[in-house]
């Protein structure tokens, strides 16, 4: 199965498809530094570029006249040996977010969703996913616009299955909800209607956490901050859902990007008086080694401190956080802002992969729909 992939950003959410078995054929980004950092990456993973490679340019310019019929040469090339085609996009999301701009589907970034619906209805892809902010559907005047997203989509053709995840599910050290619909061609599937899918599509299936089991365990509070200092992990606490785990796990120390932090210029002092894992305040938020993080939001006024080190994470440590693979690496040349930006945005790596492993299971129908959910999972890329 092939994937074109839009607003592609650094490229979690193709390198979670990729994983979980699918060809990453075209990738599209507006921002040349994240698609530099997308480039990157891959060659120092060693894994093939798109098979079509990068577009760089903005979203909209794919629905005009002069790039339609580029775009469609590359989608019947693309099936030509009778592949599966997939959309996957996690349009910029600061107009729904509850903590942004909240201006929704008029603002400038919120368009770009209904760019998106409108790339899935002009092109017709066989399957597409849809990642967004939990704002776009707690918010009562987002929801009326997604459902009017959703409906469009449906009188094109196609079956829709929607859920509110968290990355913890998939095994993230971070707390991230995420809105996702998933969306099938309604002559790919058996299915006759969405709430039939919606019926059957096996969400949980690669779902190694519940919420429920999550926060279950007694996990640690705050700490007074100490430099250096040691914490024992509370027991019956689960190790790989916590900072630390990864840290170690990803060697975020001598991490080729272990150095990409930003340093204060002043106030040091108020570095040192936030206690381990006080993250309660919209800014100056300390993680705590042994628990998972809060999103991993970087930009604004939004500082997440390093547990046990008067100062902020670096990217190394932000990678870790995002579950992504030790391998991972970003250019030296690429900004400090650029970097936690993109790292920010992404969709963490290991809640993409399942999400992809789920689609590619329901395809295949390899799956089982009441498999329960595994407590300590082993999960190494």
């Amino acid at each position: 199965m092939k994937i074109f992939s839009f607003f592609a950003g650094i490229g979690f959410l193709d390198l979670g498809f990729e994983v979980a078995g699918f060809d990453i054929a075209y990738a599209n980004e507006i921002e040349p530094s994240f698609l530099g950092g997308y480039q990157y990456s891959r060659s120092q993973m060693k894994l093939s570029q798109p098979e079509y490679g990068y577009d760089l340019c903005d979203a909209d310019s794919l629905l005009e006249s002069e790039r339609v019929e580029k775009l469609r040469d590359l989608l019947i090339d693309a099936r030509k040996d009778g592949s599966l085609v997939g959309f996957i996009a996690g349009p910029p999301c600061p107009d729904f977010s509850v903590g942004g701009k909240n201006r929704g589907g008029r603002g400038e970034n919120g368009k770009l969703t209904e760019t998106y619906v409108e790339l899935i209805c002009r092109y017709q892809p066989d399957f597409f996913l849809f990642e967004n902010v939990k704002g776009l559907w707690s918010t009562a005047k987002h929801r009326l616009f997604y459902d009017r997203m959703r409906s469009r989509l449906e009188q094109n053709g196609y079956l829709i299955t929607d859920s509110l995840i968290n990355a913890l599910e998939y095994g993230v050290p971070q707390s991230r909800e995420r809105a996702i619909s998933i969306g099938f061609r309604s002559d790919l599937v058996p299915m006759r209607s969405s709430q039939e899918l919606e019926s059957q599509f096996p969400w949980d299936i690669n779902k190694l956490y519940s919420i429920d089991m999550i926060q279950s365990y007694p996990w640690a509070k705050t700490d007074p901050f100490g430099e250096n200092s040691s914490l024992t992990c509370p027991a019956g606490v689960p190790i790989d859902l916590t900072v630390q785990h990864w840290f170690e796990k990803n060697d975020v120390n001598h991490h080729p990007n272990s150095q990409h932090c930003f340093t204060p210029r002043a106030g040091l002092s108020r570095f040192l008086s936030v206690l381990e894992g006080d993250d309660s305040k919209k800014s100056y938020k300390r993680l705590h080694r042994w628990r998972y993080s809060p999103t991993a939001c970087y930009g604004n006024n939004e500082v997440h401190l390093h547990p046990y080190q008067a100062r902020r994470i670096s990217i190394a440590e932000a990678i870790a956080i995002q579950s992504l693979p030790p391998e991972f690496e970003l250019p030296a040349k690429m900004s400090l802002t650029d970097m936690f930006k993109g790292v920010g945005n992404g969709v963490p790596f290991l809640a993409a992969k399942g999400l992809a492993m789920t689609i590619n299971e329901f395809l295949s129908g390899d799956f089982r729909a009441n498999r329960s959910i595994a407590v300590n999972p082993s999960y190494y890329f």
